[in-house]
């Protein structure tokens, strides 16, 4: 499987590089994460320039899409010729976001009532477009989910390795990055919270 981690001008660092770096540990059992971008360069909301591993146009056959946040999220979601870049199907793709990345989702209408996580500064712009926002870090519908706060991108990409190799693929990658001393209480926080956010009634 493989996953396309959009990722904007004035992305967030946390946000691509936590989800692509703890799926990535799972590339020996088929699953490998690309930072997929708009142009062949980046640069983040701290001035760090990066270079896409894929393009724009990875996203149409990817197997998972995860959208990443950024300070410029609002211009993206405004731009209509970058929102024709994301061809994102639900039916066949698993799909996150996080953060600000909720408002793409919106943007390009898969919510279908369905409440999202994200974080405090994007809340009143993701409520702006009619879309409840839960107190909560991790919530997923289907095949779609949404992680609020900058951390949770670790809930998100537990959920992606749970979806696609189960969860004790999961307890190897959360357990093996977690703090010393503090695996157990690590992994059983993700999947505690990826498990809730998966039941949590609407």
């Amino acid at each position: 499987m493989q996953v396309a981690v959009v990722t904007f001008d004035g992305f967030n660092e946390l946000d691509s590089f936590i989800a692509s770096a703890l799926i990535n540990r799972c590339r020996g059992d088929g699953l490998e994460a690309f930072v997929t971008t708009p142009a062949p360069v980046v640069t983040s909301m701290n001035g760090v320039e990066v270079t896409g591993q894929r393009p724009m146009e990875f996203v149409a056959e990817a197997d998972v899409v995860l959208i990443g946040s950024g300070v410029r999220t609002r211009e993206v979601v405004a731009d209509d010729r970058m929102v024709s870049r994301l061809p994102l199907d639900p039916s066949r793709q698993l799909i996150g976001a996080q953060c600000s990345g909720a408002l793409v989702l919106a943007r390009l209408g898969l919510l279908d009532g369905m409440p999202v996580c994200t974080d405090v500064k994007s809340r009143p712009f993701v409520e702006a477009r009619g879309v409840t926002v839960l107190d909560a870090p991790f919530h997923a519908e289907g095949n779609i989910a949404t992680a609020g706060g900058c951390l949770a991108s670790q809930y998100l990409a537990t959920w992606v390795i749970t979806r696609a190799l189960g969860e004790d693929a999961a307890r190897d990658v959360v357990g093996y990055v977690a703090p010393v001393g503090e695996s157990r209480e690590t992994v059983e926080r993700a999947l505690r919270a990826v498990r809730a956010g998966a039941a949590a009634p609407r």
